[in-house]
């Protein structure tokens, strides 16, 4: 009975002496690895191919010495590899106390490495990506603290990944008067509550301000279990400096027309007042607000002069 159940066991099991011949196989074991049971029983298991790796494992169980959950790998009869987790056990005689061989029980985890090895492969393009992208990316965990530095984001701030990773992100990169709206768009995020397009300033090392546009992800666990925060942000601070500057020379021109010496207005295309300065009203009577959006010709010019 005992033998019919290592035969049909849906786990690779095999057996060899104290002089390391094989002495059991079962059907598994010739299943995953090609070899027949009648090809390799009384050969010396370490000499079949792809099972040399295993020696120093079946030594110690020779000695008493049981092995649980021993990973390694071995090629089949066709070459193709295999990943096993090997239980190997030292078998006695009847009465306990002589060791007679030893017992292994494996399991094919080839899929189960497989799916290991393309998440591996996977999270590091993902983290080639986050590190070599044109963007500053930066995470912090559920606690606020920084477990994501890009090279961008070390780029624009000063501060390197070394540097950056442990510390609290609002407290240390994000100056005292914007801290209370960011903490809030990102324990929004730690909520699943995701923020596109927020305007913030970083502080940088040498206390120069970088002007960043964010969108704060929600980062989960394989469970969905939120774990913190992925930003990926632009760095706008010279598009900041453009649109300030555009608005001072933009009030500067206000202030030039409403205090010229000399009457300016202005008319959009359907000739309505969009512009007023003051030496217009001090001259005509009209305030800015009597005339704005009225037509110029109609309302303002003498009738015998309105064509012309």
């Amino acid at each position: 009975m005992f033998q019919t159940f290592i035969d049909t066991a849906n786990a690779p099991i095999f057996g060899i002496d104290l002089q390391g011949r094989v002495n059991e196989w079962n059907k598994k074991a010739a299943e995953i690895t090609g070899f027949s049971r009648e090809e390799v029983l009384g050969k010396l298991l370490i000499d079949i191919h792809g099972w040399s790796s295993i020696e120093t494992v079946l030594t110690n169980a020779l000695q008493g010495h049981d092995i649980e959950n021993f990973e390694y790998n071995l090629f089949t009869k066709d070459q193709r590899r295999r990943d096993l987790l090997l239980n190997a056990t030292t078998w006695r005689d009847v009465d306990g106390t002589t060791i007679i061989g030893v017992i292994g029980v494996a399991q094919d985890i080839t899929e189960r490495k497989q799916i290991e090895n393309e998440k591996a492969r996977v999270a590091l393009e993902l983290q080639n990506f986050i590190d070599t992208a044109n963007a500053p990316i930066f995470g912090i965990d559920a606690e606020g603290l920084v477990n994501e530095w890009n090279n961008k984001a070390a780029a624009i701030t000063g501060y390197t990944r070394k540097e950056a990773l442990g510390k609290n992100l609002v407290t240390s990169f994000i100056p005292p008067e914007f801290q209370k709206s960011v903490e809030e768009v990102l324990l929004n995020a730690l909520q699943g509550h995701e923020t596109a397009n927020f305007e913030f300033p970083l502080s940088t090392k040498h206390e120069r301000r970088v002007e960043v546009l964010l969108n704060a992800t929600t980062r989960r666990d394989v469970k969905g279990n939120v774990v913190g925060v992925l930003g990926v942000g632009q760095d706008i601070t010279e598009r900041k400096q453009v649109e300030m500057e555009k608005t001072r020379v933009a009030q500067e021109l206000r202030t030039f027309i409403d205090t010229a010496n000399a009457p300016i207005f202005g008319i959009d295309a359907n000739g309505l007042v969009n512009e007023w300065n003051s030496k217009s009203a001090e001259i005509t009577g009209f305030s800015r607000d009597e005339v704005l959006g009225k037509n110029l010709v109609e309302d303002f010019i003498t009738v015998e002069y309105q064509k012309s």
